[in-house]
């Protein structure tokens, strides 16, 4: 089994997620963490709890998706693993964050590209990678099928869904990777998203205004 922790972190409230199995091997997904507080907390957390972090994941490379990607590529030697389409976005990050008045060191190490459908494997727990554009052009989420819950990024949201106005962005894509993709999934299904609350696939279909 997966446990998920999150943390929300820096002035723009970004979920960045741990996941870890009764091994305690763990995933790191987006790093948020900007402050060397926030990056006390997540690493005192991991050495709390006994974790090896064995994988650093984007959904996508928004600058307060990846504040922390290089800290974690330092402190634990591990390689950013995103989609293809997201290494410009990546590569833009420092600039949005002068535009923010957020200056950032950001990832300078080796890049892993992952696909729609490859399966990342934890010990015996899997995810699938979904390919979610439209937030940005190389998003993808993270879906456990065994434990019913997906690691959404900025693609849906509780009530509401991922702005499109960012370079990249597109509005009609977005909609059908909602509709076509997390929509897809079991009612059920949990929707850990990168900010704010969770929600389900069910509760969503029923009640987001974006999506009637």
């Amino acid at each position: 089994m997966l446990s998920v922790k999150e943390f929300t972190f820096s002035p723009l409230q970004e979920n960045t997620y741990l996941l870890y199995n009764t091994q305690r091997d763990c995933w790191i997904i987006d790093p948020g963490c900007y402050t060397d507080e926030e990056k006390r907390v997540l690493g005192d957390f991991i050495a709390a709890q006994g974790l090896k972090p064995v994988a650093l994941l984007n959904t996508h490379c928004h600058l307060d998706h990846v504040f922390g990607n290089q800290w974690v590529h330092a402190q634990y030697g591990l390689s950013l693993q995103l989609h293809a389409q997201e290494k410009r976005v990546l590569e833009y990050a420092p600039a949005a964050g002068l535009m923010w008045n957020m200056p950032f060191e950001t990832y300078q190490g080796p890049l892993q590209m992952l696909e729609a459908g490859q399966l990342l494997h934890l010990g015996e727990e899997v995810l699938e990678v979904l390919f979610v554009p439209g937030h940005s052009p190389g998003h993808i989420a993270f879906y456990s099928s065994k434990q019913g819950f997906v690691i959404s990024g900025d693609v849906l949201f509780r009530e509401s869904i991922g702005r499109t106005d960012l370079p990249g962005g597109n509005h009609a894509q977005l909609i059908s990777s909602i509709r076509n993709v997390l929509f897809s999934l079991p009612d059920e299904t949990v929707v850990y998203s990168g900010h704010g609350m969770a929600t389900t696939v069910g509760y969503e279909k029923k009640h987001n205004p974006f999506l009637r």
